[in-house]
């Protein structure tokens, strides 16, 4: 052998040599596993990526940015990664600390001076902090019908504005509750603080330094930037796009708290960010800052999946981050879901270990289950933990899920009429959603959200009660109607509906007659 060959093979053994061993054996039995998520759960598209050691060391994506219309998914396809938009609000807001613009202990009316709670104590005594550890004492996605479903016409000033009004769940500081609207308010705090949009600072602060070259935040053109998934909904065996962007796609309301998108090279960076910096973004943000995002901040329950499949002991949440145990190692993560769009960035900061899952489909179930196949290779090393065996335990506890749990049979329905309906016609008002119309649609009866268009429905009588049925098939949470005097009040129909059509937070009262 020449000595240059000889020379060449040293430095691939050397290499393959500090390489983790998941990284030179495993390659195949990822692929195996991504394979089976794929056909099992018959998803549009996936992208899977794991950092070991601040090194990329599987990469690799399946399917269309539309399905059916042939174009490919890489690892420059922008994604929706929806709530993990958090931790980038968080670290924005790091940042700022690390430059002396702000402190985690500044009470929010500092920056906000506009800012109320119900509790006007409370919404003197909130902290910056609090805004990002879910304890403002509001039930889980309270006010989120602000948000969601998209496009809609509430503002961020809206949101300020409606926090006012909408009653706490439990007292402030006493528990944890998702909450979307504190990490708007948050997004204003960081503009106040940074002196530029929440929208510009994330760029400067998040997206430039490292290297974040495809994530987009704001208003930009999808024709321009190009490579961009669609979300999909299941209709039988189909995946079908649906709330597909249009060749500009608008700041949202929502930025903070769940509108970047990014690619998977990107999200990988940012992962790698977090496990082992790479040397010229060692000073991107201090250790100081570094730990306060990681440190329990809010104790979260440790439900009985996590005691179960897991061992967990421990459950908080951090600054944008979620934090646990798994079989005794550290576990520091975080998912996002949107209508069509799924995203999950796990890490294993002491097995120096991390992945990124990006779905644009209908995606809860493949989520859960490649996460749980892949931390359990670093934290088990059990191959019966399976994509199989986990999809197996989900369909076990679907099948035990109490019939109160679950949605009613509605079939047997008819549309109501004006006539039977008619002491309840009317415009409603809530103080913090707005105005609703219950009016006359032909030989039917109509709900219409004034600042909400996607929520537009036909009243519905299904025994002795009334519901309204969207029109469109994205809104996937039908609402109940209780009429009463001059109120209006909603629930969700399906009680394991998405949170964030939070009906229960509603209450309207009748303020005119219908146009």
């Amino acid at each position: 052998m020449k000595p240059e060959r000889r020379f060449r093979g040293f430095l691939l053994a050397l290499s393959l040599a500090w390489l983790p061993a998941h990284a030179q054996t495993d390659r195949a039995a990822v692929d195996a596993i991504f394979d089976d998520v794929v056909a099992r759960y018959r998803l549009p598209g996936l992208a899977l990526g794991i950092v070991e050691d601040g090194r990329v060391v599987y990469s690799r994506t399946a399917g269309e940015l539309v399905a059916g219309e042939g174009e490919r998914i890489d690892a420059d396809t922008l994604f929706k990664v929806a709530s993990n938009s958090k931790s980038m609000t968080t670290a924005t807001l790091a940042r700022l600390v690390d430059a002396g613009k702000l402190r985690w202990d500044d009470p929010v009316v500092k920056w906000l001076p506009q800012f109320r709670m119900h509790d006007a104590w409370v919404g003197q005594q909130m902290q910056v902090r609090d805004l990002l550890i879910h304890n403002s004492g509001l039930r889980a996605g309270a006010g989120d019908l602000m948000l969601w479903p998209e496009p809609n016409t509430f503002t961020r000033a809206d949101i300020i504005h409606g926090l006012a009004y909408l009653k706490p769940y439990r007292s402030f500081r006493s528990g944890y509750d998702y909450d979307n609207l504190m990490y708007i308010v948050a997004g204003e705090v960081a503009a106040a603080a940074g002196g530029a949009s929440y929208e510009t600072l994330v760029r400067r602060e998040v997206f430039e330094p490292l290297g974040m070259t495809r994530c987009q935040i704001g208003e930009w053109n999808r024709r321009e930037v190009g490579n961009v998934a669609q979300p999909h909904r299941r209709e039988g065996e189909r995946n079908v796009p649906v709330r597909s962007d249009g060749d500009i796609v608008r700041a949202t309301t929502m930025d903070p708290a769940g509108g970047v998108r990014c690619s998977l090279n990107d999200m990988l960076r940012w992962t790698a960010n977090w496990l082992k910096p790479e040397a010229k973004n060692a000073g991107w943000l201090s250790q100081e800052q570094r730990q306060a995002l990681w440190a329990p901040q809010m104790p979260m329950p440790v439900s009985k999946r996590m005691r179960e499949w897991d061992h967990s002991h421990f459950s908080a949440y951090g600054y944008g981050w979620r934090l646990a145990d798994v079989d005794g190692v550290f576990k520091v993560a975080h998912t996002g879901t949107l209508m069509g769009m799924y995203s999950a960035v796990t890490m294993l900061p002491d097995k120096g270990a991390g992945f990124v899952i990006l779905i644009n489909g209908e995606g809860e179930d493949a989520r859960t289950a490649l996460t749980q196949v892949l931390v359990k290779r670093y934290t088990s090393g059990d191959p019966a933990l399976s994509v199989a065996h986990y999809a197996g335990l989900l369909e076990k506890e679907e099948a035990a899920r109490p019939a109160a749990e679950k949605a009613p049979d509605t079939s047997r329905r008819r549309r109501a009429t004006a006539k039977e309906l008619a002491p309840h016609l009317g415009v409603y008002r809530d103080p913090w959603f707005g105005e609703v119309t219950l009016c006359r649609d032909g030989d039917a009866v109509r709900l219409r959200a004034r600042k909400s268009p996607q929520l537009d429905g036909v009243v519905q009588k299904v025994g002795d009660r009334w519901l309204v049925d969207w029109d469109d098939p994205s809104v996937d949470a039908e609402a109940w109607l209780d009429m009463a005097g001059n109120g209006l009040r909603m629930a969700k129909v399906d009680p394991q509906a998405d949170f964030s059509y939070d009906y229960e937070d509603l209450a309207f009262e009748r303020v005119g007659n219908c146009p």
